[in-house]
Order: structure tokens, then sequence, then C-alpha cells
């Protein structure tokens, strides 16, 4: 009966992370594809995306884990994996950008959970699930907003291209 007493705070921490693991998700799959496509008023510039960009390899050495870090946007139903998304088409690269706003969103809301375990831990057991919280989410969220920077960078050169490419045939008097 001790045994079953000493893993009680671990399998309520581990219920809790479950549960609202699942309940972000499901609510994040059900957000409007339009909300996440709306573009947040000085989100992007491409300066300064490229310096941001240079930061996150730099100094967070973001290529070299990045790999590592799975990709469960198809772990709930409605959900979709980015992968599939990955495609050098400018509606492609719209959905994929969503889809980061979408998973950033998941990762900003999953981390504040530790804070219920201070309802029936102790000070050190609430510090643990803290450190579980920014070692899980952290990542993930920088990932998400390098994808993004990267995206948005590939997006605008595409656009640029095509106004371009578009603009000279116009001169020419050729149609597209």
């Amino acid at each position: 009966m001790r045994l079953a007493s000493d893993l009680t705070p671990l399998l309520t921490c581990a219920t809790l992370w479950l549960g609202w693991s699942l309940l972000v998700g499901a609510c994040a799959n059900a957000l409007p594809l339009r909300w996440l496509q709306a573009e947040p008023a000085g989100e992007f510039s491409s300066s300064a995306a490229r310096t941001s960009q240079q930061a996150y390899e730099r100094w967070l050495g973001i290529r070299r884990w990045k790999a590592w870090i799975p990709d469960a946007g198809d772990a709930l139903p409605g959900g979709i994996r980015k992968a599939i998304l990955a495609r050098r088409e400018p509606q492609a690269l719209r959905r994929l950008i969503a889809e980061t706003r979408r998973a950033e969103l998941v990762h900003w809301a999953l981390w504040p959970a530790w804070l219920g375990t201070a309802l029936w831990l102790p000070p050190s057991g609430v510090l643990f699930n803290l450190l579980f919280a920014s070692l899980f989410n952290l990542p993930c969220l920088l990932l998400q907003r390098y994808n993004r920077l990267r995206l948005q960078r590939l997006l605008q050169e595409m656009e640029e291209q095509g106004m371009e490419e578009q603009g000279m045939e116009e001169r020419s008097g050729r149609p597209r």
C-alpha cells in the first residue's frame, strides 16, 4: 500500500500533463485556419528576420538540435504533420506558417500547467515540473519561431520573384 501512495503524486502529475496536453491539442486543432493566417501587425520584416534567424542559428545552435524535436501535429484527429506541407508553393507555405502559429500556441498553453502541481506537491516537486515544462516546451517554441521566420522569408522571396516575372511579362507583352 505504501508503494501506491508513493506513486500518487507521480501518477497525478502524469495525468495532469497528459490530460492538459490532449485538451490543449484538441482546442488548437479546432481553431479556424483563418485565425492563424492573419498576419499580426509588425510580425515580419525581412532584415529583422534575417538577423533573428542568424541569432537562432549562431547563439542557440538550432540547426544542430532541431531534428530531434518530434512533429506531433497529427497526434490528434484533425491535426496535420508539417512535413506534408513542405512544398515550395505559396499556398502551402502560407498554411505551414499558420501551422507554426498553431504549434506555438499549443506550447505556450502547455507550459503553465506546472503551476497546477503546486496544489499537491512540495516545492521541490513543483520545481521539477517547472523544469519539465520548460525543457519540453521551450525548444518547441524556439523551433516554431525559427521555422516561421525561414518560411516567411522564403514566401516573401517567392512573391517578390513572382512580381518581377509578372512585370517583365507585362512589359514584353507576352501573356503568362
